[in-house]
C-alpha cells in the first residue's frame, strides 16, 4: 500500500509538472492557426470601413465645415489616428498569415505607427472630453469662444508631440527576432521581456488615466445636462459619450488580457499553467479584434447621432446619385456654403 501510494503520488506530482510547463514549451499550433485565419479576414473587413468612414469624415470636413470649431478640429485630428492606426492593421494581417517578412526597418515603423494611432486617439478623446466639458461646466471659459491659433493648432499639436512620444519605446524596443525552433521563421516582437512589460504597464496606465479623466468629466457633465434645456448641448454630449463609451468597451478588454499576459512572463505559476496560456491565447485574439475595430466606428457615431454630419452625408450621396435636394438650412449654413458651429 505504501508503495502504492508513493507511486500516486509521483504521477500526481508528475502531471502537475507537466500542467507548469513555461509557456514557450506549450504546443499552440492550434491556437496560430486560428489566428491566421480569423485575424486577417477580420483585420481586412476593418481596413475597408475604417478607409471609407474616415476619408468620409475628412472630405466632410473640408467640404462644409470652415475648421473654426475646436470640436470639429479634434474630430478631423481623430480621424487621421484612426487613419494612421488603420494603415498598419494590413501589416498585421500579412504577420498572422506568413510572420514577418518586411524586415527590421519595417517592423519599427508599423510598431510606431500601430502605438501612436492608438496613443493619439486616447489624447483627442480626452482633448474632445475636457473641451466639452469646459463649454458646459465651465461656460466662462468655454474654448470655443476663443478662435485663437493657440487653440486651434497648438493644442492639436501639443496632443500628436504627447502621442508619438508615448509610442517611441515601442519602435525602439521591437525588432525582427528568428523563432528559436526555427531559424527561417521570423516574427516582429519586443527584443527582451523587460520591454514588453513596460510597454505594457506603459499602455495599462495610459488607458485608465484616460478613464479616469473621462469619467470625471462625464458625471460633471451629465449632472449640468440633466438641468439644461438644450438639446444642442445634449446631442453634442451624447455623441462624444457614444464615443467614449465604445473607446471604453473595445479597449477595457484587451488591456486586461494583455495585464494578464505579463504574469505569465513573470513567471507566476498559475499563469504559466499551458491551459491557462491557451486561454489567454484565445482571450487576445477576441479582445484584440474587438479593440482593433474601434478605428472604423467612429464615423458610425457621427451619423446616427450627429444631425449635420448626416445632412452632410445625405447631400453628397445626392450629389454622387445626380438627385439633387436642398438639405441646407438657414441655421446650418452661410451664404457662401459653409456650415456654423460644430459638426454635430
Amino acid at each position: 500500500m505504501d508503495l502504492e501510494a508513493s507511486s500516486m503520488a509521483s504521477m500526481f506530482e508528475y502531471i502537475e509538472d507537466i500542467d507548469t510547463i513555461p509557456d514557450q514549451l506549450c504546443r499552440k499550433e492550434d491556437v496560430a492557426k486560428i489566428g491566421s485565419i480569423l485575424v486577417p479576414l477580420f483585420f481586412s473587413f476593418v481596413v475597408v470601413l475604417s478607409l471609407t468612414g474616415n476619408i468620409l469624415v475628412l472630405v466632410i470636413l473640408g467640404l462644409y465645415e470652415n475648421l473654426k470649431s475646436l470640436t470639429n478640429i479634434f474630430i478631423l485630428n481623430l480621424a487621421l489616428s484612426d487613419l494612421l492606426f488603420t494603415v498598419g492593421l494590413p501589416f498585421w494581417a500579412c504577420y498572422y498569415i506568413w510572420g514577418w517578412t518586411l524586415g527590421d526597418a519595417a517592423c519599427k515603423a508599423v510598431c510606431l505607427i500601430f502605438y501612436a494611432g492608438f496613443y493619439s486617439s486616447v489624447v483627442f478623446l480626452v482633448l474632445m472630453t475636457v473641451q466639452r466639458y469646459t463649454a458646459v461646466v465651465h461656460p466662462l471659459s468655454d474654448w470655443e469662444r476663443g478662435q485663437g491659433y493657440a487653440q486651434r493648432y497648438a493644442i492639436p499639436i501639443v496632443g500628436w508631440v504627447v502621442s508619438i512620444a508615448a509610442a517611441l519605446p515601442a519602435p525602439i524596443y521591437s525588432s525582427e527576432m528568428p523563432d528559436p525552433e526555427d531559424a527561417t521563421q521570423l516574427y516582429c516582437e519586443y527584443n527582451s521581456t523587460y520591454a514588453k512589460l513596460v510597454i505594457t504597464y506603459e499602455q495599462n496606465c495610459f488607458f485608465v488615466c484616460t478613464f479616469l479623466i473621462m469619467g470625471f468629466c462625464y458625471v460633471r457633465m451629465l449632472q449640468i445636462v440633466f438641468r439644461s434645456r438644450s438639446n444642442k448641448r445634449q446631442r453634442t454630449i451624447k455623441l462624444i459619450l457614444c464615443i467614449a463609451v465604445v473607446f471604453f468597451f473595445g479597449w477595457a478588454p484587451y488591456n486586461l488580457v494583455i495585464f494578464l499576459q505579463t504574469f505569465t512572463n513573470l513567471n507566476i505559476k498559475f499563469f504559466t499553467i499551458c491551459e491557462v496560456t491557451h486561454h489567454l491565447d484565445y482571450a487576445e485574439y477576441v479582445s484584440k479584434l474587438l479593440a482593433f475595430s474601434h478605428c472604423c466606428l467612429n464615423p458610425v457615431f457621427y451619423v446616427f447621432v450627429g444631425v449635420k454630419f448626416r445632412n452632410h452625408l445625405k447631400e453628397i450621396l445626392q450629389k454622387i446619385f445626380q438627385r439633387p435636394i436642398n438639405t441646407s438650412t438657414p441655421q446650418t449654413r452661410t451664404a457662401n456654403g459653409q456650415s456654423l458651429g460644430s459638426l454635430y
